[in-house]
């Protein structure tokens, strides 16, 4: 058959409220104008609670939130069953592969019924530079569980290390080559489902190449766009993620990164992200459609 384009709006646009992990950031991002909400889940408890640890909203080495992963997606699917038009996607970051596990009965009862936006993430590859203290969720599990989730985009990345002193560090081919790979060993390049690279903005600017490589091979079969983020310090070298952004073109990158570094990126985006939002509704659904034509195929 021949591969599913879809060739959506300005992506760059796209407005996010990240790290959403409370309830009052909950609440801002809710009555804010963003697009996109982006928060990370720890197996953890709940603020004065105690008992069995539970899928929570905090990022590590944090375990205590006021908000559960529970509380998390009933907000969000109260909100935006009273906002048509105007609905959130959602994007979950799942700090380890026990939390993930945690979460599947959690998960399997509220993705069914989302008719919006929802990104499963995890750091499944470690990555640059010399990055060894934080431990990648395990690819096989992690794909195990997502299968289920036909409907989610899939938003798998590295481990990283990088910071204001950083300078030299990309994403290496053998990196980039062991992302394939693990997708080839989880058939995951056999669904169609929609994929994502969430790369680490000062070093994808280093890494032009290949994760053209990286991306050209995983359309061959699965719709697949890069998402670039970027914590608050990070050096930058501006001028090249502005090449890399326009070589990818706006319709294949998503851009979740301080408001510091959007305005010296300069991507002419003020005031554009609800018009692109619609089209993060059609990547999801349509790649739900590519991977249902895919199975039929298989028959």
């Amino acid at each position: 058959m021949g591969k599913t384009i879809i060739r959506a709006a300005n992506l760059t646009a796209i407005r996010w409220a990240h790290a959403v992990n409370s309830q009052q950031l909950l609440d801002e991002a809710l009555a804010g104008d963003i697009e996109f909400i982006e928060a990370d889940i720890v197996l953890g408890k709940l603020s004065g609670g105690d008992g069995d640890d539970m899928p929570v909203m905090a990022h590590p080495p944090a375990n205590v939130s006021d908000l559960t992963l529970q509380a998390f997606l009933n907000q969000i699917k109260d909100f935006n069953d009273l906002h048509e038009g105007n609905e959130k996607g959602v994007k979950l970051d799942f700090k380890s592969i026990d939390v993930f596990e945690g979460s599947l009965d959690i998960l399997d009862a509220t993705i069914p019924s989302m008719s919006y936006p929802i990104w499963i993430n995890a750091d499944i590859i470690s990555g640059p530079v010399d990055q060894n203290k934080t431990v990648p969720v395990d690819p096989n599990r992690f794909f195990a569980g997502c299968m289920r989730y036909k409907q989610a985009v899939l938003s798998i990345g590295w481990t990283t290390n990088w910071g204001a002193e950083f300078r030299e560090g990309e994403y290496t081919k053998d990196q980039c080559d062991a992302m394939v790979e693990t997708l080839a060993f989880n058939n995951v390049l056999s669904t169609g489902q929609g994929i994502t690279f969430p790369v680490r903005a000062g070093i994808a600017a280093n890494s032009e190449e290949q994760l053209h490589k990286l991306v050209a091979a995983v359309n061959e079969t699965n719709e697949s766009t890069l998402t670039i983020w970027s914590s608050d310090g990070d050096y930058v070298d501006v001028e090249k993620l502005r090449k890399l952004i326009f070589g990818f073109g706006v319709e294949r990158v998503y851009l979740d990164v301080p408001e510091e570094l959007a305005a010296k990126l300069d991507l002419g985006n003020a005031g554009n992200g609800a018009g692109t939002f619609n089209s993060l509704v059609s990547f999801s659904f349509i790649s739900l459609c590519f991977y249902a034509f895919s199975s039929w195929l298989k028959q």
